[in-house]
């Protein structure tokens, strides 16, 4: 039997929900059987284990939709880290993941997952491309392990190529490409093995070709749709992450990526991309009249140059916002609350920087009504959920999962705040977590996650970078 918690005097309680229901006027929570049942102002009961959130303000938990796990060790690499896309792929991710062992990348995905969690982030989907044939080690096994220790959701979005690109060309041997009918099956073995189908689900797997446009021939894309679609699970890829994607589909296939994806039966309420920096207006009306979602990744994408994607009119259009922080090896702060921060600042930059003086014919002088606060947390939560198929998560509401964070905002960078509950996300930095709960567990209390030692895992990340870098020479 799960304890009953009852949470009293939050200061406030942001419901990842839309407009006026964004904000609650309540203070006090009720857990029981892993739910939400009341939210109030509420007398405490003799069998409630009561959390004193006085100074705090409570978020859902954060649902990150975009993730490489297996870069948590690839943090700063210097060769890739002033490279845009392309040769940065080639620079670092694809020059390290051929060194990768169950070991290290064991370590590398309990660093992302612990950073993530620290964050307030309880449902994490990782798009997991670590993949050549005959693997000594399943990835995904240890994924579901890490994520299962920390009681997270995770969602297995099952990357993997069927056809090699040409910058990987004189990469090892080992990271040839799959044979589609053995990348097919191994899907069906992992959603036999682990998929929920249930809106509360805890485990739940992805079709995910790394890439549309290079990872798979057009015909083999289409049947991953009709597989997925068959086996009754979600669709997920990278796309036009940069111009590079409009001039390859262009070239390659005579159209853009968008049309590309959509007469491949690659658009849907059921498929989301990563990215969608670099979009045509017909475009977006394609991924707005299908209800396709997005997973935007401000940071990599600032990181590399990419360019900032325009949530807004990607929303207006008709799909479902979400946020995502992609791989630590572009992005060196891989958590949410750094994520969400910077997608609340650049919105308002890209905005602003279509400004243009009143005699130009401009009729604004800048951005800062592009996303408010609330929206972000609707994105990185509520929104997330709904790509994921988890309707029972993501907001704060009588009847749903208790998934949610109480951020105690007790560092000089919020003191002088007219207003807390912005703090997590307006002031940046990592906020101090009181409690935090997934499925009614509590999975963090007084800032410390439960049997993680942090100078043991700092000196197995130290001694595992180093193994990479020594592995990454000898088959150079």
């Amino acid at each position: 039997m799960q304890t009953q918690y009852l949470i009293k005097n939050a200061y406030s309680i942001l419901t990842g929900l839309f407009g006026k229901s964004a904000r609650s006027t309540a203070t006090d929570i009720r857990i029981q059987d892993g739910k939400i049942s009341e939210i109030g102002q509420l007398s405490s009961l003799p069998e409630d284990t009561v959390i004193d959130a006085k100074d705090c303000v409570i978020y859902p938990a954060w649902v990150n939709t975009h993730h490489h796990l297996f870069q948590s060790l690839l943090k700063g690499e210097p060769q890739g880290l002033n490279q845009s896309l392309t040769p940065w792929l080639a620079s670092t991710p694809y020059r390290f993941r051929g060194a990768f062992d169950e070991d290290t990348f064991r370590i590398a995905a309990r660093i992302g997952l612990i950073e993530l969690l620290r964050s307030g982030c309880g449902t994490v989907a990782d798009h997991h491309y670590l993949y050549w044939p005959n693997m000594p080690f399943d990835g995904a096994a240890i994924l579901f392990e890490e994520a299962d220790k920390l009681g997270m959701r995770f969602v297995l979005c099952r990357g993997g190529a069927t056809q090699t690109r040409g910058l990987e060309s004189e990469l090892p041997q080992a990271l040839h490409a799959e044979k589609f009918e053995d990348f097919m099956l191994d899907v069906e073995r992992l959603v036999q093995r682990y998929h929920q189908k249930d809106a509360s689900a805890l485990r739940k797997i992805v079709m995910a070709p790394t890439t549309c446009l290079h990872s798979t021939t057009p015909t083999q894309l289409r049947e991953t749709a009709k597989f997925a679609r068959q086996l009754g699970i979600g669709l997920h890829s990278h796309l036009s992450e940069t111009v590079d994607y409009l001039d390859a589909a262009k070239n390659k296939f005579a159209m853009s990526p968008v049309q590309f994806c959509a007469e491949h039966d690659w658009v849907g309420s059921d498929v989301w991309f990563a990215h969608l920096v670099k979009l045509l207006p017909e475009e977006i009306q394609i991924l707005g009249q299908t209800g396709t979602g997005i997973a935007h990744c401000p940071q990599s994408n600032a990181r590399l140059g990419s360019g900032i994607a325009d949530l807004v009119a990607l929303e207006q259009a008709g799909m479902t916002i979400s946020i995502g922080v992609d791989g630590a090896a572009s992005n060196e702060a891989a958590d949410m609350l750094s994520e969400t921060h910077a997608a609340w600042l650049m919105q308002r930059a890209r905005k602003g920087m279509l400004a243009v003086p009143q005699y130009e014919g401009g009729q604004f002088e800048g951005g800062a009504d592009a996303a408010t606060i609330e929206d972000i947390v609707r994105w990185g939560t509520a929104g997330g959920a709904k790509i994921l198929g988890l309707d029972q998560v993501g907001s704060i509401e009588i009847g749903k999962q208790a998934d949610f964070v109480l951020y105690q905002l007790d560092d000089p960078r919020y003191f002088g705040l007219h207003d807390m509950a912005i703090g997590p996300i307006a002031s940046g930095g990592r906020a101090h977590i009181k409690a935090m709960f997934v499925a009614g567990k509590m999975v963090m209390q007084n800032d410390q996650i439960p049997n993680i030692d942090m100078m043991e895992l700092a000196w197995q990340a130290r001694q595992s970078v180093q193994l990479l870098q020594q592995r990454t020479l000898m088959i150079a």
